[in-house]
Parts: structure tokens; sequence; C-alpha cells
């Protein structure tokens, strides 16, 4: 090999180190950006969980019906 394809290699083996040590970090910060989010879903879900379970659900009201009124025609 020439040194000007040796260099052109090494330039494309460096980009490519580059790129995955990127993607590397990228991917843990996604994996630690979605692992507080579900932590703070189950916080929310136990939240609503418990009040849920501290309000009494009450029957909805009845609607009361008017008697009808027959006209004479």
């Amino acid at each position: 090999m020439d040194t000007d394809t040796q260099k052109r290699a090494e330039a494309v083996f460096a980009k490519k180190e580059l790129k995955r040590a990127e993607a590397s970090s990228a991917w843990a910060e996604y994996e630690g950006k979605q692992t507080a989010i579900d932590k703070n879903t189950e916080r929310l879900k136990a939240l609503r969980l418990a009040r849920d379970a501290q309000v009494v659900i009450a029957p909805p009201p009845t609607k009361k019906l008017k008697p009808e009124v027959r006209r004479p025609r």
C-alpha cells in the first residue's frame, strides 16, 4: 500500500471509531433518560392509586323522571 491509500484507510477507520464511541454514549444517555421516565411513571401511578383508594365512589345520581302529562286533543 502506498502512503496515500494508508492515510485514507486510517481516516476511515478513525471516523468509524468516532461514530462507534458517539453511538455508545448516545445509547447510554437514552437508557438513562428512559430509566428516569420509568421511575417517574411508577411514582405517579402509585400516587394515583393511593388517591383513588381514598376516594369513596358514590353511585351516580338517578335522574328523576317527570310524569307524563297527557293533553287532550
